[in-house]
């Protein structure tokens, strides 16, 4: 005679947590968009000095992690953090720094549907008008308030490295992925 067949119940580590899905939900939720700040300095010595203290900073904490119990390497990668910090606090002193945030994608997605590509431009590729998105895009992200106005002006009065700049900031911030899919 056979025996009936039970039901097999999920195993304790699958069965789900009263409340758990609520709670990750909540985090999921409440998750921040990821920001991205941009500098701007036309100070090149304090930009240079800033380098060149970051570069001996990282020699004297390798020599320092390649002797150890070398009081006199330790004493001086600590020197050279210090004096790099202090070379960054001066290169922030004379910066302005410009702040973008992701939108979440329906407003990415309409922003570029309001800018549509030329005809020449859709023939080449383009998921926008390359004329009249990067303005709207660069004020749209902008966690700082800049107006379409005042982006049309930095990205039309910079030169090209800079404005170039100002736009990947702002795009490039859009492409930031938080999440990777992986092996539980």
């Amino acid at each position: 005679m056979s025996r009936p067949v039970q039901a097999k119940r999920p195993s304790p580590s699958t069965t789900p947590v009263e409340g758990a899905w609520s709670a990750k939900m909540d985090r999921l939720r409440s998750r921040v968009r990821p920001q991205n700040r941009l500098r701007v300095c036309d100070d090149n010595e304090l930009r240079q000095h800033y380098d060149e203290a970051e570069q001996a900073a990282r020699r004297a904490r390798f020599v320092a992690e390649a002797n150890p119990g070398d009081e006199l390497a330790t004493r001086q990668a600590v020197d050279a953090d210090s004096a790099r910090d202090q070379a960054l606090s001066a290169l922030d002193a004379a910066s302005e720094f410009l702040t973008f945030r992701a939108l979440p994608r329906p407003v990415l997605e309409e922003l570029i549907a309001e800018h549509p590509p030329t005809e020449q431009q859709a023939e080449e590729g383009a998921i926008f008008n390359a004329d009249t998105f990067p303005a709207a895009l660069v004020s749209a992200a902008s966690v700082d308030g800049m107006s379409r106005e005042e982006a049309e002006e930095l990205l039309g009065g910079w030169s090209a490295p800079d404005a170039n700049a100002l736009w990947d900031a702002a795009w490039q911030i859009q492409q930031e992925s938080r999440v990777e899919l992986g092996k539980g």
